[in-house]
């Protein structure tokens, strides 16, 4: 009779604590980037995780003349999100913009910029929207870090005067997050 009674408890006890599991996890993508960001992609005080998407896609460089001779400049990135379910949730382009399946648009402006662990991917970028369109997902988007990214970077070489505005398309992966001051999102 004892056993029952405690393997009662242990479960009402394993269910409680799988609730509390649950109410938690909201929390743990905001927690987990604070604890691994560097400090020049640090989000501002008062601004709260809303939610995250994946890009796959391409960055579309282009070969221009600079100060220091011909190189790959960036264009712009051409990208499908995804959201955490794998699902079609929008576009990521030219601005740098995101617009989701819902019209929602933001544009960002990068504010800083950290180097990627892979010498062959882009750096990690601190964002901020510059422009809102719609009233859906990024309508209260402040800030945006995109993270984890592969690929991605110009070649070092291919870019001379006998290849001057040609455009090469680079794979890339990363991981965009959208914060607010707003804990709450419309995702």
């Amino acid at each position: 009779m004892k056993l029952h009674f405690w393997t009662r408890i242990a479960a009402i006890a394993f269910v409680a604590f799988q609730g509390a599991i649950a109410s938690f996890v909201g929390f743990i993508p905001n927690l987990a980037i604070a604890q691994t960001l560097p400090d020049s992609l640090k989000i501002p005080e008062g601004q709260h995780f809303l939610f995250k998407t994946s890009a796959k896609g391409s960055q579309i460089y282009v070969c221009q003349s600079q100060e220091k001779g011909f190189e790959w400049t960036l264009k712009a990135p051409d990208a499908v999100l995804l959201d955490e379910q794998g699902e079609q949730f929008g576009q990521h382009y030219l601005g740098p913009s995101w617009e989701a399946k819902d019209g929602s648009k933001i544009m960002g402006q990068v504010k800083s910029k950290a180097d990627a662990p892979q010498a062959d991917a882009i750096p990690w970028l601190l964002l901020e929207a510059s422009s809102h369109e719609g009233d859906g997902v990024f309508s209260s988007v402040n800030w945006i870090v995109r993270l984890n990214t592969v690929g991605g970077k110009a070649p070092l070489d291919g870019c001379d005067s006998a290849n001057q505005d040609r455009e090469i398309s680079v794979d890339y992966s990363a991981d965009y997050y959208f914060y607010g001051a707003s804990a709450a999102s419309n995702y």
